[in-house]
């Protein structure tokens, strides 16, 4: 199994390019669940300040990053190295550490009455260029997002409408990572496998590489992205607004030995009061099912403190098993 080679770049042409460009994109998620995209139209200069900027993030002090910790009432800020677990007994703590950032709600948005995760990001502040560097490189990525996104419901027949407005208000986020190398003998993965509770995921990918994902028949797969292409995949409400024509396929990070590994994949995730259910009529093969996005999310968000339980057992909130 491969990674397809997309270009999207035709998508807004009404003619035969468009048209073949919106097929090899859809055939892409519904066979691997993948692609990797040219033609994006993200400007390389966000692309190369984000690339600069997590080297510098993950540079702060150890004070530094306790007082700009995540904490129950705020997922903004530092996430711990080997803080997040797959909540399950037989598996040891990821080895990574994070700084995680939500949509940048407006302070007078009515949003914000939802739930905690509406509100202001918070900045490192040994870096005042933050907010400029990543809100630059987020619209792009956004912009893309939301393209593909109205592509692929034309595909389904869907009226785009319906898919923006769920989107007006996302819980859209983002896991700026840093991997530190690993040593001969670690068993703690980079990132243990999962699918993305998300609609589509967009990533810059690193360099040296790293990322898997599960092929058909259990294999784990490079999944290779030549340079100034971005990885998209489908994620968990995509596939059951698609009513399982879109494939959320599960990846892990195996992150190399003596080698340290920075990226920032972009989670699109709909509106607090949105309930993703299937908006086609789903494949025979497929389980329908409604994911109230608001309580997943912040069941997600709960169950990353290593000492809490999910609630729900017919809900994997991302982890699988291997």
């Amino acid at each position: 199994m491969t990674v397809p080679l997309v270009d999207v770049g035709p998508l807004a042409d009404s003619g035969t390019s468009g048209r073949d460009a919106a097929a090899a994109l859809a055939a892409a998620l519904s066979d691997v669940g993948f692609a990797s995209v040219v033609g994006h139209d993200v400007p390389d200069g966000d692309l190369g300040a984000m690339r600069s900027l997590l080297p510098r993030l993950f540079a702060a002090d150890d004070e530094a990053k306790r007082r700009q910790a995540i904490t129950r009432d705020d997922y903004r800020g530092y996430i711990p190295l080997r803080f997040f677990t797959p909540n399950r007994d037989d598996q040891v703590p990821d080895n990574f550490e994070g700084y995680k950032l939500h949509w940048e709600c407006p302070p007078d948005h009515p949003a914000r009455r939802e739930c905690r995760l509406y509100g202001s990001n918070n900045w490192a502040d040994h870096l005042p260029e933050m907010a400029d560097v990543v809100g630059s490189w987020w619209a792009a990525f956004d912009d893309l997002a939301e393209r593909l996104l109205a592509t692929l419901a034309a595909s389904l027949g869907v009226d785009g409408g319906e898919v923006a407005t769920a989107m007006e208000a996302p819980l859209t986020n983002v896991t700026l990572l840093h991997y530190p190398a690993r040593s001969t003998g670690d068993p703690s993965p980079g990132f243990h496998p999962h699918k993305d509770v998300s609609v589509l995921t967009i990533l810059d990918p690193d360099p040296v590489g790293g990322l898997e994902v599960r092929s058909r028949d259990g294999r784990w797969v490079e999944a290779a992205c030549p340079p100034g292409a971005l990885l998209v995949n489908v994620g968990d409400l995509l596939e059951v607004w698609s009513g399982g024509r879109y494939v959320s396929t599960p990846h892990r990070v195996a992150n190399p030995t003596g080698t340290e590994r920075y990226s920032a994949p972009f989670f699109m995730v709909p509106n607090h009061g949105v309930v993703v259910e299937p908006l086609v009529e789903p494949l025979e093969v497929f389980v329908a099912r409604s994911v109230p996005v608001g309580e997943v999310t912040a069941e997600v968000w709960r169950t990353n403190w290593p000492e809490e339980q999910p609630t729900d057992d017919t809900t994997h909130l991302g982890t699988v098993d291997v």
